[in-house]
């Protein structure tokens, strides 16, 4: 303490990488609400860019016509944790990326490199701008996006667990059908060519399958907090 102010805390950029199911997003945005940080839910981002494409009628069977157009919506993402914005071309489209129909359409449309170059870019910008640090989800972050974040998180969790999370997010849904899902999804995002679902190297990992939400944040939480003091 010096003239009674605390010394502010170093700006920490944090990448929490994991498959649907694992409470990325929940654990991501409470912690950056916690520790003053920004958030970012990238998953978001294609889901937004997904939209516009079924929106615009492409072709979502034809790269080559993804490819075409990924440069067209212009996607702004809000970064604060407690009410994440998200609009293409000026519309709110919080609510309609999480359809059925764009959840299905997402990892084709992500696989497409150009599609993957212009989202990533979108992400590096936003995090260099986020003054105090930045808490940063989604699939490849701490490999490709932001290979030099000050910490890197991938969650995991067994796929009955996962189904289980998900099918009660979606009220009613049948767990097997989702836990179906879910591995469908992952074998999609982890074996495409570009950018693929990976854990880093130097990633920490915590399996959420048997922890509680608090228990996942309080994990992440004291995890950022060592890193920062030793900045």
């Amino acid at each position: 303490m010096e003239n009674g102010a605390a010394r502010p805390a170093p700006a920490v950029i944090v990448a929490i990488d994991g498959p649907s199911g694992t409470g990325k997003s929940s654990t991501s945005k409470a912690v950056a609400a916690k520790l003053g940080l920004s958030y970012l839910d990238t998953g978001a981002q294609y889901r937004a860019i997904t939209w516009w494409m079924v929106t615009n009628g492409i072709d979502i069977t034809d790269p080559t016509a993804i490819a075409a157009v990924a440069g067209k919506p212009e996607i702004i993402s809000g970064t604060d944790p407690s009410a994440p914005a998200i609009t293409v071309d000026g519309t709110d489209v919080a609510r309609p990326i999480r359809t059925q129909e764009v959840t299905s359409k997402v990892s084709a449309v992500s696989a497409v490199p150009e599609v993957r170059t212009r989202i990533t870019e979108l992400q590096r910008s936003i995090a260099a701008a986020a003054e105090l640090g930045i808490v940063v989800e989604g699939r490849d972050i701490g490999t490709t996006v932001l290979p030099d974040a000050d910490l890197k998180i991938f969650l995991t969790a067994s796929p009955e667990a996962r189904a289980s999370r998900r099918s009660g997010e979606l009220k009613g849904a049948d767990v097997n059908s989702t836990r179906e899902a879910l591995l469908k999804r992952d074998a999609a995002d982890s074996s495409r060519k570009t950018s693929p679902l990976a854990k880093a190297d130097d990633a920490v990992e915590v399996d959420t399958s048997d922890l509680t939400l608090q228990q996942v944040i309080e994990c992440v939480v004291t995890l950022v907090e060592e890193k920062r003091a030793a900045k």
